[in-house]
């Protein structure tokens, strides 16, 4: 089995592993079944190498973080909590708003503290900026969190340049959650360069974008009964990208890897600043994701890369628009 490898998560944040444990899929179990199958996932990660392990609040309001937190036990010295917070739910799951008030954000983290049953979060940041609260005072708030013990390095996610320099005036940044893949490269402009003027690392997620990019969607039509999330994944949308996405299938058939494990790899390529975010949904799928790291690229499969997925070639928001507001651009 590939062994995980490590890189530094920022210029003066810890070490941690070269691939992230993404645990929104554990938000699903429902059941005490599931449950173990989860808590048996994160454990079997935490065996293979994975100390990087990325949750919320709201994933499945506060069940992903129970999980997280069952697998802790007796192990919490193998891990670097990632935690992110501010979503509103309704319900029935939806995203209904955000906060970012101070009082809201140190509430959040009591929770959060409690079900994941530690006594100081790694790295805590909020998933989207409140547009009704000045991105400083939630900045502050975690700034405050972090004098008093309860976390150890600010993060930032899904927020653009200007509130990257704002958020690291109040107090230095130690990495920005945001997506990129071939599929999405909106911060190679202006975001990503200025998260490493800053010294910030990136943690890159959804790599596989809805899956377009793992190499199991069939061409034309998204199958019968598919409710994919993201408008690039409707209609003609999903028509064009899937053709696009052909040349990511045919060169990982031409290198004996899957589309999955070459995309993925593609995102380590991108600098060792960067760590991609894998979900695993069974401790099988541990392995695959882990032969990511054995994948080498030539220059000029780069660069045919590079063409393939240039900017535009995939058409489409990355989210609807009652998200995208929220979002980076």
């Amino acid at each position: 089995m590939t062994e995980m490898t490590t890189r530094r998560l920022g210029s003066h944040g810890p070490t941690v592993s070269a691939l992230g444990l993404g645990c929104q899929t554990f938000g699903r179990s429902r059941n005490d079944a599931e449950a173990e199958v989860a808590v048996g996932t994160i454990q079997a990660a935490l065996d293979a190498g994975f100390s990087f392990l990325d949750t919320a609040d709201f994933y499945g309001s506060g069940v992903s973080e129970l999980n997280v937190g069952r697998a802790l036990k007796g192990r919490r010295d193998q891990a670097f909590l990632s935690v992110k917070f501010g979503a509103q739910l309704s319900p029935s799951g939806k995203i209904i708003g955000l906060d970012g008030r101070p009082n809201s954000v140190k509430n959040f983290a009591a929770y959060s503290l409690k079900r994941l049953g530690v006594d100081v979060i790694d790295l805590y940041q909020p998933g989207r900026a409140d547009p009704d609260v000045p991105y400083e005072e939630t900045i502050g708030a975690i700034a405050d969190l972090i004098q008093e013990g309860k976390v150890r390095y600010l993060g930032v996610s899904e927020v653009g340049a200007d509130l990257i320099r704002r958020a690291h005036a109040v107090h230095p940044v130690t990495a920005l959650e945001i997506e990129y893949s071939l599929a999405s490269r909106f911060i190679e402009a202006e975001i990503l360069p200025v998260a490493r003027e800053l010294g910030i690392g990136v943690v890159a997620y959804r790599i596989l974008a809805e899956g377009m990019l793992a190499g199991t969607l069939p061409q034309g039509q998204p199958p019968e009964g598919a409710h994919f999330l993201a408008p690039r994944m409707h209609g003609e949308n999903y028509t064009r990208n899937r053709a696009t996405a052909k040349a990511l299938d045919d060169m990982a058939a031409d290198k004996g890897v899957t589309s999955a494990q070459l995309a993925l790899a593609w995102v380590l390529s991108r600098g060792q600043d960067i760590i991609p975010l894998t979900g695993v949904s069974r401790p099988a799928r541990i392995a695959d994701n882990m032969r990511a790291l054995d994948v080498a690229f030539t220059p000029d499969e780069l660069a045919a890369l590079d063409r393939a997925f240039a900017p535009g070639a995939i058409v489409g928001s990355r989210y609807p628009e009652f998200v995208l507001k929220w979002a980076a651009r």
